[in-house]
């Protein structure tokens, strides 16, 4: 591929032209599909705050740039289907993840963003893990930090019932196990 002369150059990468035409018929419901993943986000973000949980989402009114958002927001969209939750320690989040993914099916472990499913990663131990400890900490970055992508398929509900047992399983073992770990200060266990 000579990127340097020819079609490419002058006209510069072209997509497959079944993949154009599947996005094509994709982005006519991308509005209802991006209000349906701010909207669960939002819930997840607020019930998450009741039991407790330290949660990172623009969309909750202490958040630091709540106001910001709002300013800038387009109407009826909400504040994007990007949430953090802290458990406290890589251990704690590994284990709510493992659970999250393989007990209760509620997500899949992945870096990436933007699916139907919800997506989740310990960012301290994954996308962030080359930035130095102290920059991590600057950006707010715990060891302990899950990073959700916030999927729309299932219920609300079924997929809230899922994340509850899923944290009931993990707290369980933490009970079981009360010396692998001593952060439970980061959630009301």
């Amino acid at each position: 591929m000579d990127l340097q002369e020819g079609a490419l150059m002058l006209l510069g990468p072209t997509m497959n032209a079944k993949v154009a035409f599947e996005l094509s018929e994709r982005l006519p419901h991308l509005p209802l599909r991006m209000q349906e993943h701010s909207r669960r986000a939002a819930e997840y973000a607020s019930r998450m705050r009741r039991l407790g949980l330290r949660v990172a989402y623009p969309g909750l009114p202490d958040h630091p740039h709540h106001a910001r958002l709002l300013a800038i927001a387009n109407p009826g969209y909400g504040a994007g289907g990007m949430l953090c939750v802290d458990m406290g320690t890589e251990d704690r989040a590994n284990r709510l993840m493992h659970h999250l993914q393989n007990t209760t099916r509620f997500g899949l472990m992945a870096v990436s963003l933007g699916y139907y499913e919800t997506l989740m990663s310990c960012s301290g131990s994954s996308t962030s893990s080359e930035m130095p400890p102290e920059d991590r900490a600057r950006a707010g970055i715990s060891p302990g930090l899950v990073r959700m992508s916030v999927g729309y398929n299932g219920t609300l509900e079924q997929r809230w019932a899922q994340f509850e047992r899923a944290l009931s399983l993990m707290q369980q073992q933490q009970q079981q196990h009360p010396d692998r770990d001593a952060a439970a200060k980061y959630c009301k266990v």
